[in-house]
């Protein structure tokens, strides 16, 4: 049994909450329907959750990574009223044609590559084979299976070019994060009832003296 972390990489925008192009701006932050729920039922069976997003509007010119905190401070609050914490807000400001400088180029953290997530991992003692990537195009579900994870496809109109490859085949497909947190744990209460059975057939009913914690 793994003693890392059982974690789930989530996308932002169109799988947390609406996607607005370039949208910086805390006031107009909008759950995604289902989400809220979605995330309720993944933290209440054990999971770490963290953001990993692509920002490419940094390297752009339209906003700062400044304008990224301030967002990141809105999603845990709203988050925070909905009782789960945020473990971890990971973006990747480059796109390789941008204008600032510092921020143009090639990168290994810009989705589909796996570089976010990795670090995270590597930071907080992950368990990627036991964590999940959920993301709404095919990039998000290629870097969940390059970083090892096991990955949630939501359809919700936003991937358009479904370009596949082996690295491109999402595990499941679902129509929103409520769903895919259904999906999640109902599969953990499986896997977490075949543990305790392969031990109770290796090792026998405990005696009733021992107590587990």
């Amino acid at each position: 049994m793994s003693n890392g972390i059982d974690a789930v990489f989530l996308d932002k925008d169109g799988t947390i909450i609406e996607d607005l192009p370039y949208n910086v701006d805390p006031d107009r932050i909008r759950f995604m329907p289902g989400a809220e729920n979605g995330l309720q039922l993944l933290h209440q069976a054990g999971y770490r959750l963290f953001i990993v997003t692509n920002q490419s509007g940094v390297a752009r010119g339209y906003f700062d990574e400044k304008a990224l905190r301030r967002v990141e401070v809105r999603l845990r609050e709203m988050m925070g009223r909905s009782g789960v914490p945020l473990a971890g807000f990971y973006y990747c400001p480059h796109y390789p044609e941008g204008i600032v400088p510092a921020y143009s180029g090639k990168c290994t953290c810009r989705k589909p590559q796996p570089g976010l997530i990795i670090r995270a991992a590597q930071e907080h003692g992950i368990d990627l084979f036991r964590s999940w990537f959920i993301g709404d195009i095919l990039n998000d579900v290629e870097a969940g299976r390059r970083a090892g994870c096991r990955t949630v496809l939501i359809n919700n109109g936003k991937e358009t070019e479904w370009e596949l490859s082996q690295l491109r085949l999402p595990h499941h497909v679902v129509s929103n994060l409520e769903e895919g947190a259904s999906v999640i744990t109902a599969i953990k209460r499986y896997q977490e009832r075949e543990e305790h059975e392969r031990f109770t057939a290796a090792n026998g009913d405990l005696p009733s003296c021992i107590v587990t914690i």
